[in-house]
């Protein structure tokens, strides 16, 4: 079979779900920082992962959270010029910290109200010692979802439209970048040492006027 598109015919990729990955430079050094910085707050505050809606990380006036603050900016102008937004618009980022001990997750959820979400990496423990007994374990990653409910009812090997699941391993340093209604989970850290991460969400600063 050919693998040339035959002449006269249009692809239009409807509805495609961006997700963009980016490995910052500089975030040895700066991980080193935020991790102490997070693991600090974690010991004095209850709860730091699950009370998201009460704090903004971004608002602490520390050298580190203002690097991020930039790399995040930096994805998110990147990230319009992919979804060829031509217009400029303001925008401001709402962040907290992730601290999973052993055996922590996070259930299917999406991020409502916001136009994209992201996580940076801190810490992603290595998980190769874990002694898998079940072969549908994951320990560490993060899933995401098609949001089409129907579209994988006649999934095709090979045909990527039809794939009801990414799934990847982050690193040290990874951000990554996608729309809020995206539904996603992080399967459970199975080791002792912490999987620390960012998330954020990026809100108009006046969202009447992009729609």
């Amino acid at each position: 079979m050919s693998d040339q598109i035959s002449a006269g015919v249009t692809v239009h990729n409807l509805w495609p779900t961006q997700l963009t990955r980016t490995n910052l430079p500089g975030a040895e050094h700066a991980n080193m920082v935020l991790k102490k910085l997070i693991v600090d707050q974690d010991a004095v505050q209850e709860d730091v992962t699950g009370q998201y809606l009460s704090q903004n990380l971004m608002a602490l006036e520390h050298p580190a959270i203002k690097w991020l603050a930039t790399c995040i900016d930096r994805a998110v102008l990147d990230y319009s010029r992919i979804s060829n937004i031509d217009y400029s618009f303001e925008w401001h980022v709402q962040a907290w910290p992730n601290v999973n001990v052993n055996g922590d997750y996070h259930n299917l959820h999406n991020h409502p109200h916001s136009w994209l979400s992201g996580t940076y990496y801190v810490n992603v423990p290595d998980q190769s010692a874990v002694k898998m007994h079940r072969t549908d374990l994951n320990p560490a990653e993060i899933s995401f979802f098609d949001p089409r409910p129907q579209a994988n009812m006649n999934a095709v090997k090979g045909d990527g439209q039809c794939n009801p699941e990414f799934r990847t391993l982050p690193k040290n340093g990874d951000l990554l970048l996608w729309p809020s209604f995206l539904h996603h989970l992080v399967h459970p850290n199975l080791v002792d040492d912490p999987r620390i991460s960012i998330s954020f969400n990026v809100i108009f600063k006046n969202p009447t006027s992009h729609f």
